[in-house]
Protein backbone atom coordinates (compact mmCIF):
# COMPACT_ATOMS: atom_id res chain seq x y z
CA UNK A 1 0.00 0.00 0.00
CA UNK A 2 1.71 3.26 -0.79
CA UNK A 3 0.19 6.59 1.06
CA UNK A 4 1.58 9.88 0.77
CA UNK A 5 2.64 9.91 4.75
CA UNK A 6 2.83 7.21 6.80
CA UNK A 7 3.01 7.89 10.95
CA UNK A 8 4.06 5.74 13.43
CA UNK A 9 2.37 5.96 16.60
CA UNK A 10 -1.61 6.97 17.12
CA UNK A 11 -0.93 8.68 20.46
CA UNK A 12 -1.86 12.40 20.63
CA UNK A 13 1.01 13.79 18.80
CA UNK A 14 0.01 10.66 15.58
CA UNK A 15 -3.27 11.55 15.72
CA UNK A 16 -2.57 15.55 15.48
CA UNK A 17 -0.48 14.96 12.41
CA UNK A 18 -2.64 12.80 10.94
CA UNK A 19 -5.22 14.77 11.66
CA UNK A 20 -3.75 18.01 9.70
CA UNK A 21 -2.16 16.02 6.73
CA UNK A 22 -5.81 14.38 6.18
CA UNK A 23 -7.33 18.13 6.31
CA UNK A 24 -4.67 19.28 3.96
CA UNK A 25 -5.30 16.25 1.19
CA UNK A 26 -2.68 13.70 2.19
CA UNK A 27 -3.15 10.05 2.38
CA UNK A 28 -2.21 9.01 5.38
CA UNK A 29 -1.62 5.30 7.27
CA UNK A 30 -1.14 5.80 11.50
CA UNK A 31 0.47 2.64 12.65
CA UNK A 32 -0.13 1.95 16.63
CA UNK A 33 0.69 -1.40 18.29
CA UNK A 34 -1.19 -0.61 21.70
CA UNK A 35 -4.05 1.23 22.23
CA UNK A 36 -4.93 4.75 19.84
CA UNK A 37 -5.01 7.27 21.81
CA UNK A 38 -1.37 6.50 23.64
CA UNK A 39 0.04 7.15 26.87
CA UNK A 40 -1.58 10.08 27.94
CA UNK A 41 -5.38 9.08 27.29
CA UNK A 42 -4.46 5.66 29.58
CA UNK A 43 -1.54 5.67 31.35
CA UNK A 44 -0.45 9.36 31.89
CA UNK A 45 -2.73 12.76 31.61
CA UNK A 46 -5.79 11.71 31.41
CA UNK A 47 -5.77 8.87 34.06
CA UNK A 48 -3.58 10.87 36.47
CA UNK A 49 -5.30 14.17 36.77
CA UNK A 50 -8.55 12.70 37.40
CA UNK A 51 -6.94 11.27 40.50
CA UNK A 52 -5.67 14.42 41.34
CA UNK A 53 -8.72 16.68 40.88
CA UNK A 54 -11.13 15.12 43.96
CA UNK A 55 -7.56 15.53 46.03
CA UNK A 56 -7.16 19.22 45.09
CA UNK A 57 -10.95 19.78 45.36
CA UNK A 58 -11.06 18.46 48.70
CA UNK A 59 -8.25 20.57 50.08
CA UNK A 60 -9.63 24.04 48.88
CA UNK A 61 -13.02 23.00 50.63
CA UNK A 62 -11.01 21.94 54.01
CA UNK A 63 -9.30 25.98 53.75
CA UNK A 64 -12.96 27.72 53.33
CA UNK A 65 -15.20 28.18 56.32
CA UNK A 66 -18.76 26.44 56.14
CA UNK A 67 -16.90 23.56 53.86
CA UNK A 68 -13.96 22.53 56.12
CA UNK A 69 -16.17 20.47 58.71
CA UNK A 70 -17.66 18.62 55.79
CA UNK A 71 -14.69 18.52 53.40
CA UNK A 72 -12.47 16.46 56.43
CA UNK A 73 -13.66 12.92 55.66
CA UNK A 74 -11.06 10.62 54.02
CA UNK A 75 -12.00 10.65 50.35
CA UNK A 76 -14.08 7.88 48.65
CA UNK A 77 -11.42 5.94 46.97
CA UNK A 78 -13.50 3.46 45.47
CA UNK A 79 -15.68 6.24 43.73
CA UNK A 80 -12.26 7.77 42.55
CA UNK A 81 -10.56 5.30 40.82
CA UNK A 82 -14.56 4.66 39.42
CA UNK A 83 -14.03 8.26 38.14
CA UNK A 84 -10.58 7.44 36.94
CA UNK A 85 -11.28 4.29 35.10
CA UNK A 86 -13.95 6.50 32.68
CA UNK A 87 -11.76 9.10 31.97
CA UNK A 88 -9.16 6.30 30.68
CA UNK A 89 -12.37 4.82 28.52
CA UNK A 90 -11.78 1.83 30.45
CA UNK A 91 -8.16 0.99 28.84
CA UNK A 92 -10.52 0.51 25.33
CA UNK A 93 -9.82 2.95 22.62
CA UNK A 94 -13.05 2.98 20.31
CA UNK A 95 -13.86 6.22 20.70
CA UNK A 96 -10.11 7.25 19.56
CA UNK A 97 -10.59 4.51 17.18
CA UNK A 98 -13.73 6.68 15.86
CA UNK A 99 -12.15 9.47 15.59
CA UNK A 100 -9.50 8.66 14.02
CA UNK A 101 -11.65 7.09 11.24
CA UNK A 102 -13.47 10.19 10.85
CA UNK A 103 -9.98 11.73 9.68
CA UNK A 104 -10.06 9.58 6.97
CA UNK A 105 -6.51 8.00 7.65
CA UNK A 106 -6.04 4.60 7.74
CA UNK A 107 -5.51 2.95 11.14
CA UNK A 108 -3.08 -0.30 10.66
CA UNK A 109 -2.74 -2.45 14.24
CA UNK A 110 0.60 -4.10 14.91
CA UNK A 111 4.31 -3.27 15.73
CA UNK A 112 5.28 -1.16 12.60
CA UNK A 113 9.15 -1.05 12.01
CA UNK A 114 10.98 1.33 9.33
CA UNK A 115 12.59 -1.46 6.28
CA UNK A 116 14.56 1.55 4.36
CA UNK A 117 13.54 4.89 3.38
CA UNK A 118 10.12 5.53 3.15
CA UNK A 119 8.81 1.93 3.31
CA UNK A 120 7.30 0.76 7.00
CA UNK A 121 6.13 -2.93 7.27
CA UNK A 122 3.72 -3.80 9.72
CA UNK A 123 3.10 -7.18 11.81
CA UNK A 124 -0.31 -6.89 12.60
CA UNK A 125 -2.11 -9.16 15.88
CA UNK A 126 -3.27 -12.07 14.01
CA UNK A 127 0.01 -12.30 11.88
CA UNK A 128 -0.89 -10.19 9.44
CA UNK A 129 2.01 -8.69 7.45
CA UNK A 130 1.82 -5.40 5.61
CA UNK A 131 4.16 -3.73 3.66
CA UNK A 132 3.83 0.79 3.35
CA UNK A 133 5.46 3.07 1.25
CA UNK A 134 5.40 6.62 1.44
CA UNK A 135 5.44 9.14 -1.05
CA UNK A 136 6.89 11.81 0.44
CA UNK A 137 7.48 11.76 4.76
CA UNK A 138 7.12 9.50 7.47
CA UNK A 139 6.67 10.77 11.19
CA UNK A 140 7.85 8.64 13.93
CA UNK A 141 5.39 9.19 16.85
CA UNK A 142 6.02 6.00 19.02
CA UNK A 143 6.53 9.05 22.20
CA UNK A 144 8.92 7.55 25.13
CA UNK A 145 8.84 4.97 28.16
CA UNK A 146 9.23 4.74 31.92
CA UNK A 147 12.93 3.70 32.69
CA UNK A 148 13.85 1.88 35.40
CA UNK A 149 17.39 2.12 36.71
CA UNK A 150 19.90 -1.05 37.01
CA UNK A 151 20.05 -2.17 40.41
CA UNK A 152 20.19 -5.17 42.44
CA UNK A 153 17.14 -7.20 43.14
CA UNK A 154 14.85 -4.17 41.26
CA UNK A 155 13.78 -6.23 37.90
CA UNK A 156 12.21 -9.20 40.09
CA UNK A 157 9.98 -7.03 42.83
CA UNK A 158 7.97 -5.84 40.26
CA UNK A 159 8.21 -2.49 40.73
CA UNK A 160 5.37 0.30 39.40
CA UNK A 161 6.02 2.57 36.68
CA UNK A 162 4.11 5.62 36.17
CA UNK A 163 1.82 3.44 34.08
CA UNK A 164 1.08 1.43 37.34
CA UNK A 165 0.85 4.09 39.28
CA UNK A 166 -1.86 5.80 37.32
CA UNK A 167 -4.00 2.54 36.23
CA UNK A 168 -3.80 0.56 39.97
CA UNK A 169 -6.99 -0.49 41.21
CA UNK A 170 -6.53 -0.66 44.71
CA UNK A 171 -4.61 2.23 47.28
CA UNK A 172 -1.61 0.32 48.46
CA UNK A 173 -1.46 0.34 52.52
CA UNK A 174 2.53 1.83 52.08
CA UNK A 175 3.92 3.29 48.98
CA UNK A 176 7.64 4.39 48.42
CA UNK A 177 8.17 6.49 45.37
CA UNK A 178 11.69 7.11 43.82
CA UNK A 179 12.39 10.62 42.37
CA UNK A 180 11.45 13.84 42.86
CA UNK A 181 10.09 14.77 39.16
CA UNK A 182 6.53 15.94 37.81
CA UNK A 183 5.23 11.63 38.45
CA UNK A 184 6.70 11.82 41.62
CA UNK A 185 5.10 14.46 43.38
CA UNK A 186 1.73 14.39 41.68
CA UNK A 187 1.51 10.46 42.52
CA UNK A 188 2.39 11.43 46.47
CA UNK A 189 -0.22 13.37 46.19
CA UNK A 190 -2.57 11.39 44.64
CA UNK A 191 -1.79 8.30 47.12
CA UNK A 192 -1.43 9.72 49.96
CA UNK A 193 -4.81 11.19 49.80
CA UNK A 194 -6.42 7.85 48.77
CA UNK A 195 -5.17 6.17 51.62
CA UNK A 196 -1.91 4.63 51.18
CA UNK A 197 1.11 5.67 53.44
CA UNK A 198 3.60 7.36 51.11
CA UNK A 199 7.56 7.89 51.43
CA UNK A 200 9.57 9.97 48.92
CA UNK A 201 12.66 9.52 47.81
CA UNK A 202 14.76 11.88 46.26
CA UNK A 203 18.46 11.76 45.08
CA UNK A 204 19.19 16.04 45.20
CA UNK A 205 18.14 18.31 47.94
CA UNK A 206 14.89 19.18 46.31
CA UNK A 207 11.77 18.71 44.22
CA UNK A 208 10.95 19.28 41.02
CA UNK A 209 14.36 20.49 39.75
CA UNK A 210 13.71 21.82 36.69
CA UNK A 211 11.49 24.69 38.04
CA UNK A 212 12.55 27.71 40.14
CA UNK A 213 13.91 26.45 43.53
CA UNK A 214 11.58 28.01 45.50
CA UNK A 215 8.62 25.94 43.47
CA UNK A 216 10.10 22.41 45.26
CA UNK A 217 10.33 24.11 48.78
CA UNK A 218 6.55 25.04 48.76
CA UNK A 219 5.23 21.71 47.56
CA UNK A 220 7.65 19.91 50.35
CA UNK A 221 6.31 21.93 52.62
CA UNK A 222 2.38 20.88 51.55
CA UNK A 223 3.71 16.90 51.50
CA UNK A 224 5.03 16.77 54.45
CA UNK A 225 2.29 18.74 56.47
CA UNK A 226 0.07 16.12 54.61
CA UNK A 227 1.94 13.15 56.18
CA UNK A 228 4.11 12.60 52.90
CA UNK A 229 7.24 10.88 54.53
CA UNK A 230 9.84 12.98 52.29
CA UNK A 231 13.81 12.09 52.51
CA UNK A 232 16.15 13.97 50.30
CA UNK A 233 19.68 13.24 49.52
CA UNK A 234 19.44 9.40 49.53
CA UNK A 235 19.73 6.59 46.61
CA UNK A 236 18.52 3.52 46.60
CA UNK A 237 21.35 0.67 46.07
CA UNK A 238 18.97 -2.29 46.02
CA UNK A 239 15.83 -3.81 46.15
CA UNK A 240 14.46 -6.93 47.96
CA UNK A 241 11.28 -8.69 47.39
CA UNK A 242 11.71 -11.98 48.33
CA UNK A 243 8.10 -13.32 48.31
CA UNK A 244 6.38 -12.05 44.74
CA UNK A 245 2.62 -11.45 47.06
CA UNK A 246 5.01 -9.41 49.99
CA UNK A 247 6.45 -6.29 50.91
CA UNK A 248 9.40 -4.61 49.10
CA UNK A 249 12.39 -3.43 50.82
CA UNK A 250 14.43 -0.75 49.09
CA UNK A 251 18.15 0.10 51.07
CA UNK A 252 19.14 2.94 50.55
CA UNK A 253 23.11 3.82 50.11
CA UNK A 254 23.52 4.82 53.93
CA UNK A 255 22.53 1.74 54.94
CA UNK A 256 19.15 2.57 55.92
CA UNK A 257 15.81 0.28 55.11
CA UNK A 258 12.47 1.27 53.47
CA UNK A 259 9.75 -1.08 53.24
CA UNK A 260 6.70 -1.14 51.33
CA UNK A 261 3.69 -2.41 49.89
CA UNK A 262 4.33 -1.38 46.46
CA UNK A 263 7.64 0.70 44.77
CA UNK A 264 7.17 3.77 41.84
CA UNK A 265 10.00 4.45 40.49
CA UNK A 266 10.01 7.51 38.70
CA UNK A 267 13.03 8.38 37.70
CA UNK A 268 13.26 8.82 33.90
CA UNK A 269 11.95 8.30 30.05
CA UNK A 270 13.69 6.96 27.54
CA UNK A 271 12.19 7.23 23.75
CA UNK A 272 10.09 4.26 22.51
CA UNK A 273 12.70 4.14 19.14
CA UNK A 274 14.39 0.72 20.39
CA UNK A 275 12.55 -1.91 17.86
CA UNK A 276 11.54 0.63 15.34
CA UNK A 277 14.13 -0.33 12.44
CA UNK A 278 15.84 2.93 12.58
CA UNK A 279 19.16 1.27 12.14
CA UNK A 280 17.87 0.61 7.84
CA UNK A 281 18.17 4.28 7.66
CA UNK A 282 21.61 4.84 9.62
CA UNK A 283 20.06 5.47 13.10
CA UNK A 284 20.98 4.35 16.21
CA UNK A 285 18.39 2.16 17.54
CA UNK A 286 16.70 3.36 20.75
CA UNK A 287 18.18 6.54 20.30
CA UNK A 288 16.57 10.22 20.59
CA UNK A 289 15.69 11.66 17.34
CA UNK A 290 17.58 14.88 16.65
CA UNK A 291 15.60 17.25 14.67
CA UNK A 292 15.30 20.73 13.22
CA UNK A 293 12.87 22.99 14.22
CA UNK A 294 9.85 21.96 11.06
CA UNK A 295 10.78 18.04 13.17
CA UNK A 296 12.79 16.58 10.09
CA UNK A 297 15.46 14.29 11.09
CA UNK A 298 19.06 15.73 10.73
CA UNK A 299 20.50 14.33 7.64
CA UNK A 300 17.12 13.62 6.47
CA UNK A 301 14.64 14.90 3.43
CA UNK A 302 11.81 12.33 4.36
CA UNK A 303 12.02 11.61 8.11
CA UNK A 304 10.37 13.24 10.95
CA UNK A 305 10.39 12.86 14.80
CA UNK A 306 7.69 14.21 16.52
CA UNK A 307 6.72 14.68 20.14
CA UNK A 308 8.43 12.93 22.29
CA UNK A 309 10.69 10.86 20.44
CA UNK A 310 13.00 14.15 19.54
CA UNK A 311 13.19 15.28 23.60
CA UNK A 312 12.46 18.79 22.85
CA UNK A 313 9.48 18.91 25.20
CA UNK A 314 8.32 15.99 26.83
CA UNK A 315 4.50 17.10 27.68
CA UNK A 316 1.42 15.84 25.42
CA UNK A 317 0.67 19.71 24.42
CA UNK A 318 4.12 20.28 23.08
CA UNK A 319 3.62 17.13 21.22
CA UNK A 320 0.63 18.22 20.16
CA UNK A 321 2.08 21.63 19.11
CA UNK A 322 5.39 20.27 17.31
CA UNK A 323 2.37 17.72 15.36
CA UNK A 324 0.47 21.08 13.74
CA UNK A 325 4.48 22.61 12.69
CA UNK A 326 5.93 19.35 11.08
CA UNK A 327 2.56 18.27 9.32
CA UNK A 328 2.70 22.44 7.76
CA UNK A 329 6.10 21.71 6.68
CA UNK A 330 5.73 18.31 5.65
CA UNK A 331 2.31 19.45 3.66
CA UNK A 332 4.53 22.33 2.39
CA UNK A 333 7.42 20.23 0.90
CA UNK A 334 4.94 17.73 -0.47
CA UNK A 335 3.38 20.42 -2.94
CA UNK A 336 6.90 21.67 -3.21
CA UNK A 337 6.49 25.34 -1.43
CA UNK A 338 9.09 26.53 -0.46
CA UNK A 339 9.00 26.89 3.52
CA UNK A 340 9.40 30.66 3.56
CA UNK A 341 8.09 30.52 7.08
CA UNK A 342 11.25 29.57 9.41
CA UNK A 343 12.31 32.84 11.36
CA UNK A 344 11.40 32.11 15.30
CA UNK A 345 7.52 32.14 15.60
CA UNK A 346 6.82 31.00 12.41
CA UNK A 347 4.43 28.17 11.22
CA UNK A 348 7.23 25.70 10.01
CA UNK A 349 9.30 26.77 13.02
CA UNK A 350 8.70 25.03 16.45
CA UNK A 351 10.24 27.70 18.64
CA UNK A 352 8.28 27.28 21.57
CA UNK A 353 10.22 24.17 22.48
CA UNK A 354 13.09 26.72 23.15
CA UNK A 355 11.48 29.47 24.87
CA UNK A 356 8.17 29.17 26.06
CA UNK A 357 7.11 25.78 26.73
CA UNK A 358 4.58 25.84 29.42
CA UNK A 359 3.67 22.96 32.27
CA UNK A 360 1.44 22.79 35.30
CA UNK A 361 2.43 20.26 37.94
CA UNK A 362 -0.87 19.61 39.85
CA UNK A 363 0.15 18.78 43.22
CA UNK A 364 -1.23 20.60 46.20
CA UNK A 365 -0.12 23.65 45.97
CA UNK A 366 -0.10 23.48 42.13
CA UNK A 367 3.36 24.79 40.33
CA UNK A 368 3.20 26.53 36.92
CA UNK A 369 5.64 27.96 34.87
CA UNK A 370 6.31 28.95 30.86
CA UNK A 371 9.71 30.20 29.45
CA UNK A 372 13.18 30.33 31.19
CA UNK A 373 13.90 30.44 35.00
CA UNK A 374 16.28 32.77 36.50
CA UNK A 375 19.09 30.65 35.86
CA UNK A 376 18.18 29.24 32.80
CA UNK A 377 17.97 32.93 31.30
CA UNK A 378 21.35 33.49 33.26
CA UNK A 379 23.12 30.62 31.68
CA UNK A 380 21.73 31.67 28.19
CA UNK A 381 23.36 35.09 28.46
CA UNK A 382 20.50 37.19 29.20
CA UNK A 383 21.01 40.36 31.04
CA UNK A 384 17.62 40.03 33.65
CA UNK A 385 16.10 40.69 36.85
CA UNK A 386 13.87 38.29 38.54
CA UNK A 387 10.58 39.96 40.13
CA UNK A 388 8.55 37.89 42.86
CA UNK A 389 5.21 38.72 44.33
CA UNK A 390 3.78 37.39 47.25
CA UNK A 391 0.47 35.50 45.76
CA UNK A 392 -1.16 35.52 49.07
CA UNK A 393 -1.23 39.14 49.55
CA UNK A 394 -3.45 39.48 46.01
CA UNK A 395 -7.39 39.99 47.18
CA UNK A 396 -8.32 37.11 44.71
CA UNK A 397 -6.23 34.68 46.51
CA UNK A 398 -7.16 35.34 50.15
CA UNK A 399 -11.18 35.20 48.85
CA UNK A 400 -9.69 32.24 47.27
CA UNK A 401 -8.91 30.26 50.71
CA UNK A 402 -8.04 30.95 54.14
CA UNK A 403 -4.55 30.76 54.69
CA UNK A 404 -3.20 30.84 50.98
CA UNK A 405 0.51 30.42 50.67
CA UNK A 406 2.09 30.72 47.19
CA UNK A 407 4.18 32.70 45.33
CA UNK A 408 4.62 34.66 41.62
CA UNK A 409 7.69 34.85 39.62
CA UNK A 410 8.23 37.00 35.89
CA UNK A 411 11.93 36.91 34.67
CA UNK A 412 12.52 40.35 32.73
CA UNK A 413 15.05 41.09 29.48
CA UNK A 414 16.13 44.29 31.06
CA UNK A 415 17.59 44.68 27.53
CA UNK A 416 14.22 44.17 25.31
CA UNK A 417 11.50 44.95 28.28
CA UNK A 418 9.77 41.52 27.62
CA UNK A 419 9.18 38.66 29.82
CA UNK A 420 11.34 35.53 29.14
CA UNK A 421 9.65 33.59 31.78
CA UNK A 422 6.89 32.60 34.37
CA UNK A 423 6.52 30.91 37.10
CA UNK A 424 3.81 30.70 39.62
CA UNK A 425 3.00 28.39 42.36
CA UNK A 426 0.16 28.11 44.92
CA UNK A 427 -3.85 26.64 44.60
CA UNK A 428 -5.63 27.40 41.12
CA UNK A 429 -2.60 28.76 39.81
CA UNK A 430 -2.30 26.58 36.62
CA UNK A 431 -5.34 28.83 34.85
CA UNK A 432 -3.15 31.58 34.94
CA UNK A 433 -0.71 29.59 33.40
CA UNK A 434 -1.92 30.73 29.46
CA UNK A 435 -2.08 34.38 30.04
CA UNK A 436 1.84 34.24 30.90
CA UNK A 437 2.41 32.06 27.73
CA UNK A 438 0.88 35.13 25.77
CA UNK A 439 2.83 37.57 27.32
CA UNK A 440 6.38 35.51 26.85
CA UNK A 441 5.42 34.40 23.36
CA UNK A 442 3.58 37.44 22.25
CA UNK A 443 7.15 39.21 23.31
CA UNK A 444 4.69 42.03 24.60
CA UNK A 445 6.89 44.84 25.79
CA UNK A 446 6.12 45.50 29.68
CA UNK A 447 4.87 48.90 28.70
CA UNK A 448 2.04 47.30 26.90
CA UNK A 449 1.55 44.89 29.65
CA UNK A 450 0.28 47.53 32.06
CA UNK A 451 -2.78 47.99 29.63
CA UNK A 452 -4.14 44.57 30.57
CA UNK A 453 -5.81 45.26 33.08
CA UNK A 454 -6.49 41.85 35.56
CA UNK A 455 -10.13 41.39 36.78
CA UNK A 456 -11.01 42.40 40.82
CA UNK A 457 -10.61 40.74 42.86
CA UNK A 458 -9.09 37.47 41.04
CA UNK A 459 -5.48 36.13 41.75
CA UNK A 460 -4.15 37.40 38.08
CA UNK A 461 -4.03 40.20 39.81
CA UNK A 462 -0.91 39.32 40.90
CA UNK A 463 0.13 40.63 37.30
CA UNK A 464 -0.31 44.31 38.11
CA UNK A 465 1.43 43.22 41.71
CA UNK A 466 4.69 42.29 39.45
CA UNK A 467 4.64 45.21 37.04
CA UNK A 468 4.69 47.77 39.76
CA UNK A 469 7.39 45.82 41.75
CA UNK A 470 9.25 45.97 38.92
CA UNK A 471 8.77 49.57 38.38
CA UNK A 472 10.00 50.02 42.36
Amino acid sequence: MEFDVVVLGAGPTGENVADRLRAAGLSTAVVESELVGGECSYWACMPSKALLRPVLARADARRLPGLSESAAAPLDTEAVLARRDAFASQWKDDGQVSWLDSTGARLYRGRGRLDGPKRVVVDGPEGEHHVLTARHAVAVCTGSRAVLPDLPGLRGARPWTSREATSAHTAPGRLAIVGGGVVGVEMATAWQALGSRVTLLVRGDGLLPRMEPFVGEYIADALTEAGVHLRTNVSVASVERPDATGPVTLVLDDGDRVEADEVLFATGRAPRTEDLGLETVGLQPGSWLPVDDSCRVDGSKWLYGVGDVNHRALLTHQGKYQARIAAAAIVARAQHVPLLETDPWGAHTATADHAAVPQVVFTDPEAASVGLSLSEAQSAGHRVRAVDHDLASVAGASLYADGYKGRARMIVDLDRQILLGVTFVGPGVGELLHSATIAVVGEVPIERLWHAVPAYPTISEVWLRLLEAFRG
